[in-house]
C-alpha cells in the first residue's frame, strides 16, 4: 500500500517560531489514514477509490427564504416615523422659542415697571417728602423728644407741647 504525501499549505512552509509545546512542526504533517474505515459493499475497492469517495467537502449554507417585502416596509415605516418625529420636535422647539421671546419681552417690561415703582417709593419715603406730606395734613414738628426710663421713672430731656395749628385729624 502506497500513500501520497499531503501538499503543504503556503503558511506551513514558513518556519514556526514559538510553537505550542507538543505541537507538530512544518515537516511533521500527519497524513490521514483511511485504512480501517468500512466504506462499502466489498473489499475489492482500492484505496484511491475510497479516498475519492470519502473526501470531505464544505457544504454551502442552506438557503433561507426570508421574505424581503415586510422587512423593507418595516424599514420604510421606521425611517418615515423618525423623520416625522424630528419634524414635530423641531416644530415644538420653534414654538417654544417664540414663547420664550415673548416671555423675555414681558419680563423686560415688568423689570422696568418694578424699577419705576421702587423709585417712586424711595421718593415718597425721603425725609423731605414725608415732612411736606405731614404739613399738608396739618401736622407740626414737635421738636426734640423727651425720654422716660422705665425702671426708675427718670425723665431725660424736657417735654414740651407741640406748637402750631391743630390737625384736621384731631377733631
Amino acid at each position: 500500500m502506497t500513500t501520497t504525501p499531503l501538499r503543504a499549505s503556503p503558511r506551513s512552509k514558513l518556519p514556526q517560531q514559538g510553537g505550542r509545546p507538543g505541537g507538530r512542526g512544518v515537516d511533521q504533517a500527519v497524513e490521514p489514514s483511511f485504512e480501517g474505515l468500512v466504506t462499502g459493499p466489498g473489499p475489492a475497492e482500492s484505496l484511491g477509490e475510497r479516498k475519492a469517495r470519502l473526501k470531505i467537502r464544505l457544504a454551502p449554507p442552506v438557503p433561507v427564504a426570508v421574505p424581503r417585502t415586510p422587512f423593507i416596509v418595516a424599514l420604510v415605516v421606521v425611517v418615515v416615523a423618525g423623520v416625522l418625529g424630528i419634524l414635530v420636535l423641531n416644530s415644538k422647539i420653534n414654538q417654544n422659542a417664540f414663547k420664550l421671546d415673548a416671555l423675555r419681552a414681558s419680563q423686560a417690561e415688568l423689570d422696568l415697571r418694578q424699577q419705576q415703582l421702587e423709585q417712586f417709593i424711595a421718593e415718597k419715603e425721603s425725609p423731605g417728602s414725608l415732612a411736606a406730606a405731614a404739613t399738608k395734613l396739618g401736622l407740626s414738628d414737635p421738636g426734640p423728644p423727651a425720654f422716660i426710663l422705665l425702671p426708675d421713672g427718670k425723665v431725660i430731656g424736657v417735654p414740651r407741647p407741640a406748637t402750631g395749628a391743630p390737625s384736621n385729624a384731631s377733631q
